[in-house]
């Protein structure tokens, strides 16, 4: 993919998880002390079940190992930003929506790397895990993701006017940039995306499905509040798709693996809006 994966795509990475930064006060951090048990519901639904229910499917699921680590990255991504927005139609809790969205984006820094390593040993992939580095797939994350975010809080700390007005706009920025990564990765891949359409397309979009239901009842049983329910399933089921297409060109240079990464970023808008508009009306 040349240019769009050495240059492009991580500083449209960066600059999405600056905006999301731009975003951010200290009491987006707080309110893990002031609602514990929704944040760690939350936390515990994105960081382990979602990836549980993925390697489930993909054990389960005649699919080709390239495409069953693409399935296990786009797990393994944190919340996407736009599941604020998504959050707020549904009439869900969006301040704790921004609260998990920030949290686990800061922490992928180590989820991430632990996930897919630990899948592809329990996949007996051990030739795929040898040639990579978690160190180094640590640092890229931390460079790429951690640190733009803490330097979008940084600036909105010293240029709180400025931040005002231009956080708006960084959003639909970010957004924009979001649709290029995807287009851009469908167009330099369309040979696999074709070829591989129907069977990537198919598990994450049960992937995404099941695990938005299943965060929902997991909430429930858990006793958290309706806003709650619907912000913890809108999470689980909205990705960091930018992220994960990274994650999949920089460590298997693209090719099969970014697929699911892409077909789930596709779906996933779609079953979420459907999804929103069913629990928009749970009072």
């Amino acid at each position: 993919m040349g240019i769009i994966t050495d240059i492009f795509l991580p500083l449209a990475l960066a600059f999405i998880m600056f905006a999301l930064g731009l975003g951010l006060t200290g009491a987006d951090f707080l309110r893990v002390l002031k609602q514990p048990k929704d944040f760690l519901v939350g936390a515990i639904s994105q960081i382990i079940l979602l990836p549980i229910i993925a390697f489930i499917l993909i054990k389960i699921w005649p699919i080709s190992p390239e495409l069953a680590i693409g399935v296990m990255i786009i797990a393994a991504a944190p919340g996407g930003v736009t599941s604020n927005i998504l959050t707020s139609f549904a009439k869900g809790d969006v301040a704790l929506s921004v609260s998990l969205t920030a949290i686990i984006s800061l922490l992928s820094v180590i989820t991430v790397p632990f996930i897919i390593i630990t899948s592809l040993n329990l996949l007996d992939l051990n030739n795929v895990s040898q040639n990579i580095s978690l160190t180094n797939m640590a640092l890229s994350m931390f460079l790429i993701v951690t640190l733009p975010v803490i330097l979008g809080m940084i600036i909105k700390k010293i240029l709180s006017n400025f931040v005002l007005s231009f956080e708006p706009i960084a959003k639909k920025i970010s957004i924009f940039l979001f649709v290029l990564v995807l287009i851009g990765a469908i167009l330099a891949e369309r040979n696999n995306v074709i070829a591989y359409f129907a069977q990537a397309g198919l598990i994450t979009l049960v992937l995404n499905v099941v695990m938005m239901i299943v965060a929902f009842y997991v909430a429930q049983l858990l006793g958290s509040g309706i806003a709650q329910k619907k912000c913890i399933a809108i999470e689980c089921g909205l990705q960091n798709g930018t992220l994960a297409i990274f994650v999949a060109t920089t460590l298997f240079g693209g090719g099969v693996y970014l697929i699911p990464a892409a077909t789930y970023s596709l779906i996933m808008f779609a079953t979420s809006l459907i999804f929103v508009f069913i629990i928009k009306k749970i009072d």
